[in-house]
């Protein structure tokens, strides 16, 4: 089953399947405008987000995957000197430090701030990141979780890496960070089910994942002196919370219906705490049913185009490339060549 390819397509069909759609608050005018239930790929309309580009284009942080998938193959593996330079020689000269510009019709905030600290004000990479909540980071190190899915550590230090370049709040950090990590069990085979959490608790007591523990197994009391060492996150909840929306999934007596609604009980806007949480429940509902997971995310209007990513990453690890209906593939722009980056990076995980 290719995983790997899985994954990554599943990301970017689902960054593209929102593009004609993104950010309706109002359901009703996305409904009006946009149809009774989304299916397939939308041209925006004129004056909307992404405005210009055609039905089945990506957006800027489908982009940006791809440019990072193309970084750790050239480098076979991830060189952070090579993914800066491809920014700065790549995307940076075709922005302005304004939002509704930019390759892929919008250029996110936390994009935005490290182009004005790195063009404008001519800072150094590492000191460019920025207070953004969203889940950019999270979105770009998906390739990083495929190429290393087999070693999780390797996998949380290089995700790390890539991720601080644009995110420096340590708790929006450690939040991507665990969905890379959920990730990569994901594409090495692990089903989301409520017992994930557990899973990448065992990594953490055995210092496999760089967050810091107080309690003991099964979320016991400690005992003994804590060990707390450099480099950790305060907190491993994040790693937690996959496991209980895949526990809301599949408790009888919490009902979400229609699926989409999620977007109402988590939350529609862009910050990863309302974003994560619905991707991880559409993922573990709907685990070997692609189609009904994006479609779900995307119905659900407001931040749709994050939470159709990060689903279609969950599921698209799940069910594996064949899992991906056809005509998503074909209706993608260019998908051949991402087709055929997503195969060299299956051939290349380690």
């Amino acid at each position: 089953m290719q995983r790997v390819a899985g994954a990554l397509m599943g990301a970017l069909i689902g960054d593209a399947l929102a593009l004609g759609c993104h950010w309706y608050y109002d359901l009703a005018e996305l409904r009006q405008e946009c149809g009774p239930w989304i299916t397939d790929y939308l041209t925006p309309r004129p004056g909307r987000y992404h405005g210009g580009l055609l039905a089945g284009d990506l957006s800027q942080t489908g982009l940006l995957l791809v440019m990072l998938m193309q970084s750790l193959i050239h480098c076979a593996g991830y060189e952070e000197d090579d993914f800066t330079h491809r920014l700065d020689t790549e995307l940076f000269p075709q922005l302005d430090g304004t939002p509704m510009q930019g390759p892929g019709g919008y250029t996110n905030q936390s994009i935005r701030e490290v182009w004005r600290k790195r063009v404008s004000e001519k800072r150094p990479w590492g000191a460019c990141a920025g207070d953004a909540d969203t889940t950019e980071g999270a979105e770009r190190a998906i390739a990083i979780a495929a190429f290393f899915a087999l070693q999780p550590k390797k996998m949380a230090e290089a995700a790390c890496s890539n991720i601080i370049l644009t995110q420096r709040d340590p708790a929006i950090v450690a939040m991507s960070i665990a969905f890379n990590a959920v990730l990569s069990q994901l594409i090495s085979g692990v089903s989301l089910t409520p017992q994930m959490g557990a899973r990448l608790m065992s990594q953490v007591s055995s210092g496999v994942l760089p967050f810091h523990q107080v309690t003991q197994g099964h979320l016991h009391p400690p005992q003994g002196a804590e060990k707390i060492q450099a480099g950790q996150f305060s907190s491993p909840d994040a790693l937690l919370t996959a496991g209980y929306a895949a526990l809301a999934a599949a408790d009888p007596d919490i009902i979400i219906e229609p699926a989409w609604k999620v977007s109402l009980v988590y939350g529609m806007p862009c910050a990863i705490y309302h974003q994560l949480p619905a991707a991880y429940y559409l993922a573990s509902r709907f685990r070997e049913d692609y189609e009904s997971a994006v479609l779900h995310a995307i119905n659900g209007g407001g931040q749709n185009m994050s939470r159709a990513m990060l689903t279609g990453a969950l599921v698209g690890a799940q069910v594996g490339l064949e899992g991906i209906p056809h005509r998503f593939i074909t209706g993608l722009r260019d998908s051949q060549q991402y087709l055929a980056l997503a195969s060299e990076m299956e051939q290349c995980a380690v």
